[in-house]
C-alpha cells in the first residue's frame, strides 16, 4: 500500500467505495485488495481479482470450482470451457489476465552458470529434483565414458548435461508457446518437457555408454538393458524415496497424468495397464493435438532434439572440436504444423542444408571421438576388468539385499550407488577374488593397451548380424594365413588373443536419411507442412547413411605377436570378402610394413598393396579379381 493511501485512512477517511474502511473500525489493510503473492490465494481472494478485472459475473463459477490462486497459471482455454465460461474472446481475456499476473511474479528461480549456455533460470521445482541423490549421482558418471583418457578435457559428466536439456527444452518450448498462442502450450506443459530433459539420462550407469553398449549385452544379455528404461525406473524411485509428490502438485502438475507424460517423453508410449485394445495414438500423458512435445527432448522421428543439441555444443567444447551446428537458429525458424491428425514441429525450407550438416556433424563426432579406436580398446578394457569383477562385487540394495554389478539395475537403491567409482574401488581393491580385474585396470592407467590390428568393412551384403558377434574371435583364430619365407615365423594365436569390435556409423535413424523425416513450411503459407529430397538440396549429399566397421585388437602385445595377428586379420578379411584392411599405417617404420609387403604378394594381391608405400606385386591377371585368381591357384 502506497504512503499516500495509508496517510487518508489515517486522517478518518471514508474508505473504499465497498465500504470496508469506516470511521468507526480503522482498517489496518485494504480487505478488498488480494495481496501480491497470488500462489496462497484461496477462492475468495481470487474472487476479488476477477471483480478488480472486470469479471464479477463469473465469482460463481471460480467458487464452484474451488478455483485457488496457485491454479491460476496452469489454467487453460479448454479449463474454462469445461467450466461453461464463453464466448472464446472472454475466456482469452482472462488467460491474458492470469499470464499478466505470474509474469509479474515469478516463483523463486534459481540461476546456474553454465559454460555452454551462460546464466540460466530454472524452476524450483526443478531445483528440487536436483537435490536429490538420484540426480546428484549422474555427478559421477562422465558423459563420454573412455573417451576421457584420450581427450584430456573430456571430463564433464551427465549431470551438466541433463541441466543442459532441461534449459534447451524450456527455450524451445516457450519460443512455440509465444510463436504460436493457439497450440494451447500451458506451464503444465513446460515444466512436464523440462523435467523430462532434465531426468532423460538418470538410467545411465559407469561410464555411460559403455555399461549399456558393452557390459551388459555381455553380462546380461537376456535383459536387454537399455539406460532410457533404467532412467523412468529411477525417475519413479527419485520421485517416492523424496516425497515430491506433494511439491509437484503444488506446483500444479496433475498426477498421475503428468508424471505418465515426463516418462514417455523419455522413453516413449509407456505399456498398458489393462489389456484393451489400443489406439492409434499410442500415449497418454498428451492428447494427440500435442503430439509436437513428444520432439522436443527424444524425438523419435527425425532425431532433431534438444538432448543432440546440448551435447554438441558441450561435447565439442570440452573435446576441441569445431561445433557446426548453431541451435539458436533452428529456434528461430521453429514452427508447429499439421501433418495430417499430429503436429509436428517443423522448419524453413531454407533450413535444410543446415540440417544435413547437423547430423554430418554428429556423424563426425563419433568419426573422431565417441568410436576412437584408442578409446573404445580402452572401454573393451575396463568391461573386461567389470566382468570378472562382477560376481565379487556386492552392492546393498533396498531391504538390505545384494546385488552384483549387472544385478544392480534390478533395484533402484542399488543401482543410485553405481557410478564410475567403481574403477577405483577395484583398482585399489585388496581383494584376491579382484586381483585380475584390478591387473587390467592398472594396465589401463600404465597405458598398457591391447594393441590395435586393423580395421575393416564388410559390403552390404556381408554385414556382421549381432548373433554373430561371439563367433568372430574364433572365425578369425582359424584364418591361418601361409608361412612366407624370411617373414614372421609361424605363431599360433587363440580366439582369447583377438577382440573384434564391430561399430556402426550413421546418421542417427540407421539406413534411413532422417531428413526424409523432417517437415518443412515456406515463407509464403506458415501453416502447410511440405518434404524436402535429397536430390533437391544438393548433389554431393551422402548416398548411404549407415555403414558397418570392423576393428580387430589383439591382446598379445609383443611385436611378433602383433605382426602375426596382422597376418591372421588380412587372411580373415580376404576370406570374407572385405574391403581391404587399414592395417600399415603408412610410414609407421616397423618390418610389419615388409612382412605385409611380401605376405601380398605371396598371395598375388596387387590390388592390395601396402598401404605405406611398399612395393606393390603388379599382376597381369588383376582383371580375374580376388576369388578369381584363387580359384586358378587351386587349379594350378
Amino acid at each position: 500500500m502506497s504512503s499516500m493511501k495509508r496517510g487518508r485512512l489515517e486522517q478518518g477517511s471514508p474508505g473504499l467505495q465497498d465500504g470496508c474502511v469506516t470511521p468507526d473500525k480503522p482498517a489496518k489493510k485494504r480487505c478488498q485488495e488480494p495481496d501480491d503473492d497470488y500462489d496462497s490465494w484461496g477462492v475468495e481472494e481470487v474472487c476479488l481479482f476477477l471483480k478488480k478485472q472486470g469479471h464479477g459475473d463469473l465469482q460463481g463459477v471460480f467458487r464452484e470450482n474451488l478455483i485457488k490462486g496457485s491454479s491460476l497459471r496452469y489454467l487453460t482455454e479448454d479449463h474454462l470451457k469445461e467450466m461453461n465460461v464463453g464466448p472464446v474472446g472472454k475466456r482469452l481475456e482472462l488467460l491474458h489476465s492470469f499470464r499478466l499476473l505470474y509474469q509479474n511474479r515469478s516463483p523463486d528461480m534459481k540461476v546456474f552458470n553454465d559454460p555452454i549456455h551462460g546464466h540460466i533460470e530454472l524452476h524450483p521445482l526443478l531445483v528440487h529434483i536436483i537435490d536429490t541423490p538420484q540426480f546428484q549421482r549422474l555427478r559421477y558418471i562422465k558423459q563420454l565414458g573412455g573417451t576421457y583418457f584420450v581427450f584430456p578435457g573430456a571430463s564433464h559428466n551427465r549431470f551438466e548435461h541433463s541441466i543442459g536439456v532441461c534449459h534447451l527444452a524450456g527455450c524451445l518450448v516457450r519460443t512455440l508457446h509465444e510463436r504460436q498462442p493457439d497450440l494451447q502450450i500451458n506451464e503444465r506443459d513446460i515444466l512436464c518437457v523440462q523435467i523430462a530433459g532434465l531426468c532423460h539420462d538418470l538410467g545411465h550407469g559407469p561410464f555411460s555408454h559403455m555399461f549399456d553398449g558393452r557390459f551388459m549385452p555381455l553380462a546380461c544379455p537376456q535383459k536387454k538393458f537399455k539406460h532410457e528404461t533404467a532412467s523412468v525406473q529411477m525417475f519413479d524411485h527419485l520421485i517416492e524415496s523424496n516425497g515430491l509428490q506433494e511439491v509437484m502438485t503444488r506446483y500444479g502438475l496433475v498426477l498421475p497424468e503428468d508424471l505418465k507424460f515426463i516418462k514417455e517423453q523419455i522413453a516413449g508410449p509407456l505399456p498398458p495397464e489393462d489389456s484393451s485394445p489400443r489406439t492409434s495414438w499410442r500415449y497418454e500423458g498428451r492428447q494427440e493435438d500435442k503430439s509436437f512435445l513428444y520432439e522436443v527432448v527424444a524425438n523419435k522421428r527425425n532425431g532433431i532434439d534438444v538432448d543432440k543439441w546440448d551435447y554438441f555444443a558441450r561435447d565439442c567444447h570440452h573435446l576441441g572440436i569445431q561445433n557446426n551446428f548453431d541451435y539458436k537458429r533452428f529456434l528461430k525458424f521453429a514452427r508447429v504444423c499439421a501433418v495430417g491428425k499430429k503436429k509436428h514441429i517443423c522448419t524453413r525450407e531454407k533450413e535444410v542444408g543446415n540440417l544435413y550438416d547437423m547430423f554430418h556433424t554428429r556423424n563426425c563426432l563419433h568419426r573422431r571421438a565417441y568410436q576412437h579406436k584408442v578409446g573404445n580398446i580402452i572401454e573393451t578394457m575396463i568391461t573386461d576388468a567389470l566382468l570378472k569383477a562382477d560376481p565379487h562385487i556386492q552392492i546393498e540394495g533396498s531391504g538390505g539385499k545384494l546385488y552384483t554389478i549387472s544385478g544392480s539395475v534390478d533395484d533402484m537403491v542399488a543401482y543410485t550407488k553405481l557410478t564410475d567409482n567403481i574403477f577405483h574401488q577395484i583398482l585399489y581393491s585388496t581383494d584376491p577374488k579382484l586381483l585380475e580385474s584390478g591387473d587390467i585396470l592398472r594396465k589401463v592407467e600404465r597405458r598398457q593397451l591391447y594393441k590395435y590390428v586393423g580395421q575393416t568393412q564388410p559390403n552390404d551384403d556381408a554385414k556382421i548380424k549381432p548373433d554373430e558377434y561371439d563367433k568372430l574371435p574364433a572365425d578369425l583364430a582359424n584364418c591361418t594365413p601361409p608361412v612366407i619365407v624370411g617373414g614372421v615365423p609361424d605363431i599360433k594365436l587363440d580366439p582369447e588373443d583377438f577382440i573384434v569390435d564391430v561399430i556402426h556409423m550413421d546418421y542417427g535413424m540407421k539406413e534411413q536419411n532422417p531428413v526424409n523425416n523432417v517437415r518443412f513450411y515456406c515463407k509464403s503459407d506458415l501453416t502447410k507442412a511440405i518434404k524436402i529430397t535429397k536430390d533437391q538440396v544438393s548433389q554431393l549429399l551422402p548416398e548411404k547413411f549407415a555403414e558397418q566397421v570392423i576393428r580387430v585388437y589383439c591382446k598379445k602385445t609383443d611385436e611378433k605377436s602383433l605382426e602375426a595377428a596382422k597376418r591372421f586379420f588380412v587372411q580373415w578379411c580376404m576370406n570374407r570378402d572385405f574391403s581391404k584392411p587399414q592395417v600399415c599405417g603408412g610410414g609407421c617404420g616397423t618390418s610389419g610394413c615388409y612382412c605385409f609387403g611380401a605376405f601380398l604378394e605371396f598371395l598375388d594381391q596387387s590390388e592390395w598393396g601396402c598401404g605405406c608405400g611398399s612395393p606393390r606385386y603388379d599382376s597381369n591377371e588383376g582383371q580375374l579379381g580376388r576369388k578369381g585368381r584363387r580359384k586358378q591357384r587351386h587349379r594350378e
